[in-house]
Formats: structure tokens, sequence, C-alpha cells
């Protein structure tokens, strides 16, 4: 299984550990003389395995701040500890219950005490240090299982996500995805000191559209659409379907003049050329639009910013259609 793993002990833990992995996984390992050293790595690369020296110092305080943190805390953690051997050397004493105890008190996912040395000096014959080292590559395994799931869970919600998000007829991202990302702009926004604009706009006539020609027509029209503004909108627009033949664009770092500029040109885009439907139907389309940019006193899910731009909208049918009106513009 693919998997990223960082070991974290002393030079004779690693080289006994690293043996042991490569009997188990060909996954890609990295490993850390010592705990400080480690937290850049795991930062940086969110390694899916941690294989974790118990005695040494600052481990298991690694460990409880990797499973504090939400984005760090999927990673499976292996704590082993070194044992020492009584008169009867095939027989390992745990150094302590409460060092175990410790561990997965600490967030560890496992647990297991081990004398280092053993794992690459396995004695003939010697049935303790066998069932030790099975349960070492048992409990590897484990692991690499759970980032396997967890993998797998991750894509899963990933697509569930997406569709939730996606407007299926114009594959644009839908009204609650808007009602999620404008909140997120807005707060970017007032963070960098930078404007930004909503612009909303709405098929003119569209009932008459789908009431002539049929729903399959109407949804075309909207599909063409949808097309027509990803390809001709900057590449820090994001456009929405917001409902029904209703469509809004957050304008990032956009005043309220090129807000109005912005809206013309796509408005002019629209109603200019033809929507080719099929082999026998082209339609001659026009859009409203109005446009809001963000105030100070503006709340900040963007709800009196998403008001005034729908307001101006609706102004903008009133006045006869096929129009921009923008705050303090007609």
């Amino acid at each position: 299984m693919d998997a990223s793993i960082l070991v974290v002990g002393c030079e004779t833990f690693l080289a006994s550990i690293l043996k042991t992995l490569c009997d188990v996984t060909n996954s890609t390992v990295e490993v850390a003389a010592e705990p400080s050293e480690a937290v850049p790595l795991i930062q940086a690369q969110q390694p899916d395995l941690l294989i974790l020296q118990a005695n040494q110092s600052g481990s298991l305080d690694l460990c409880q701040r990797i499973k504090e943190q939400s984005r760090l805390s999927w990673i499976y953690c292996l704590v082993l500890e070194d044992c020492v051997a009584d008169a009867n050397p095939t027989t390992l004493i745990p150094r302590s219950l409460e060092a175990e105890i410790k561990a997965l008190e600490s967030g560890a996912d496992a647990y297991l005490s081990i004398r280092a040395s053993q794992v690459d000096s396995q004695p003939s014959g010697v049935e303790p240090d066998d069932l030790l080292m099975r349960l070492l590559q048992a409990y590897i395994q484990v692991g690499l299982r759970r980032v396997h799931n967890h993998r797998e869970l991750m894509r899963a919600n990933d697509v569930l996500s997406a569709i939730a998000l996606s407007d299926p007829l114009t594959e644009l991202n839908n009204r609650r995805a808007f009602e999620w990302e404008l909140p997120r702009q807005i707060h970017n926004a007032r963070d960098r000191n930078m404007p930004i604009s909503l612009m909303m706009l709405d098929v003119d006539f569209f009932k008459t559209i789908n009431d002539t020609y049929g729903h399959l027509v109407g949804d075309r029209a909207l599909q063409l659409l949808a097309t027509r503004l990803r390809h001709n909108l900057r590449f820090y627009d994001t456009p929405f379907r917001y409902g029904g033949e209703e469509f809004v664009i957050i304008l990032s770092d956009t005043g309220c003049t090129e807000a109005n500029l912005v809206a013309h040109r796509i408005c002019c885009l629209i109603a200019d050329q033809p929507f080719v439907i099929d082999e026998t139907l082209d339609l001659q389309i026009t859009v409203s639009a109005g446009t809001a940019s963000l105030l100070p006193e503006d709340d900040a899910r963007g709800i009196s910013l998403l008001r005034r731009a729908d307001q101006n909208l609706l102004t903008a049918k009133s006045q006869g259609r096929n129009r921009v009106v923008s705050e303090g513009k007609g």
C-alpha cells in the first residue's frame, strides 16, 4: 500500500525498525532523530503513519500535539517501548504498564513493548521473539489499513461535497456553495482591505422560452449561458447558479465602478451573439443585471450586500430589461 511513514528515535531504534518496515511495506519512509526534529516534517508532509520511540524525551508530547490538531489527528501513531530482559533471554518484561497507559492517554493509536535489538537479530527457534515481531508487523499493517480507509473516506466525502455544492444542469456551483463562499470572500476582502462586489443577473422572459419551445430548450439555453459566463469572466470571478434562471457572480478585488463595467460587458456578450440550441433553432437571449459593492456596515455573511444587488436587478427588470443597474448608476 502506498503510504508515507515517519520513524522517530535513536540510531539503533531507527535501524531496527527500518528493517521491519522493509519486510512489511514498500511505503516511503522518513526518519528523525528526535521529536523536535520531526515537528517540521509532520507539519509539511503530514505522514500517514508515525512510529515513535517511547523512551525518548518529548515523544508522548508530540503524539498528544498531533492528536489535538484536527488537520493532523488522523495520523496513525504507533508508540514502541524498549524492554529489558530477565535471566531468561527469551522472556521480555515491560518496563511499566503505566507507560502504556500514558501513551494511550496521549493519543497513541497503538502501543507495543519490544526490545529494539531483537527486531533484526532473532535467535533461531525462539518463539516469544517471533511472536513479538509478528505483533509489530500486525500493528504496522493495521496502521496501513487505517490509512487506506481514511483515504477512501476522504475521497468519498470529496465526491459528496462536490455533488452537494454543484448544480447538475449548468455545472456551476450552486446556491449552497455561494452561501458558504461569500462570507469567506468577504472576510478575506476585509482582512486585506480590498473591495468586493456582487453581480446578480436574470434571463429576460425565460418563461416565454419554456412556454414556446419547452423546458428542454430552456435547460439547454441555461447550459449555454453558463458556459458563456465561465469563458468570459475574469479568472478571479466566481459564478453560481442561484436558482432557476438567476445567477450570481462574486467579483473579487472589484469596486463599484469596475463592477458596473464588468456587468455591462457580460450583458453585451450574452445579447450580441445568438445561442445555438440545435441545427434548427437559434435563440436571442438577453439578461438584466444588478451589482452592489461591499460597504463597511454590511454584515459578515453578505446578506445586506446580496439584498442590494438583488434590488438593483429588480430595478433593471422594471426599467425594461436587458440593462444593468449598479449602486449610484442607472
